[in-house]
């Protein structure tokens, strides 16, 4: 089974906060299977940081990198197919962010890693 990490997954993860269960956290740092970061989680925190939503410990530019590196996470791209996901996607969740999260989601087959119940109703496979 391969994995998505939403973007507070992301951080929380990255930033050891203890929101993120201890069986979540473990589960990333111990799969044998890929994580994979979308490339929406780089451009939704530069979004939130420039605006005054999110304050990081270092610069996105910097952290980013580094912790994609550190943990040996794969940067999943925007894809055509995955564009196209979102033509039949139901609008249970309007953030475009999670929209997209969840077309890449459905269309890799992959199991997202999210507290957001809202992922549920896309009938993919959310572990919290």
């Amino acid at each position: 089974m391969n994995y998505l990490l939403d973007t507070q997954t992301f951080l929380w993860f990255i930033e050891n906060n203890k929101n993120l269960p201890d069986s979540t956290r473990s589960l990333i740092q111990t799969t044998q299977d890929n994580v994979y970061v979308s490339i929406v989680t780089p451009w939704e925190i530069a979004i939130k940081t420039s605006i005054g939503k999110l304050a990081l410990s270092k610069p996105i530019e910097a952290l980013f990198p580094l912790e994609m590196t550190t943990n040996s996470f794969i940067l999943l791209p925007i894809s055509y197919s995955h564009s196209i996901e979102l033509v039949n996607l139901p609008f249970h969740h309007n953030d475009p962010f999670d929209r997209m999260l969840i077309a890449q989601a459905m269309n890799e087959s992959l199991s997202i890693i999210s507290r957001d119940t809202s992922f549920d109703d896309y009938g993919i496979h959310r572990i919290w």
